[in-house]
């Protein structure tokens, strides 16, 4: 499948219904209690607070998404989210690829605590090489990842 990187700020996200029809379908797909809100409310807050979405895209259509919070050194992921009929397909795998390739090309690492992952989220982690630091606060998420994910 092959997917591409998008990037949903606030502009995208106002101008864009398809973009909102998408991303709102991807978090729709996430259980109420990893939100803690409903999904249009956690949307607006992230893209209101100056960050955006990291987004895998398959024709024309978002089918996966991470939240991303940008700052001087990494970016912070969290919320990463597949839609329920793509999943178990490579393109969560794949979106943090694409996303680990364009933060080293702005010379940042990608990093996500670890007290907000869920289980699923920190054995995928694991899986494709990801480590937490010495710390255990947060999984250091820069490592190249054999042969890009699916």
């Amino acid at each position: 499948m092959p997917v591409t990187l998008h990037y949903v700020d606030k502009s995208a996200w106002e101008s864009d219904s398809q973009v909102r029809h998408d991303l709102q379908r991807i978090y729709t797909d996430a259980p109420f209690e990893r939100l803690g809100v409903p999904v249009d409310t956690f949307i607006r807050r992230h893209l209101d607070a100056g960050h955006f979405f990291a987004c895998a895209r398959f024709n024309d259509r978002l089918l996966g998404a991470v939240a991303v919070d940008a700052d001087a050194q990494a970016w912070w992921l969290s919320e990463l989210c597949v839609r329920k009929a793509t999943r178990r397909r490579g393109v969560g795998s794949r979106l943090l690829a694409l996303v680990s390739d364009a933060a080293r090309t702005e010379g940042r690492e990608l990093r996500t605590h670890s007290s907000q992952l869920p289980v699923a989220d920190q054995v995928l982690l694991t899986r494709l090489g990801y480590r937490l630091d010495s710390t255990g606060d947060y999984f250091e998420l820069a490592p190249p990842l054999q042969g890009g994910g699916k």
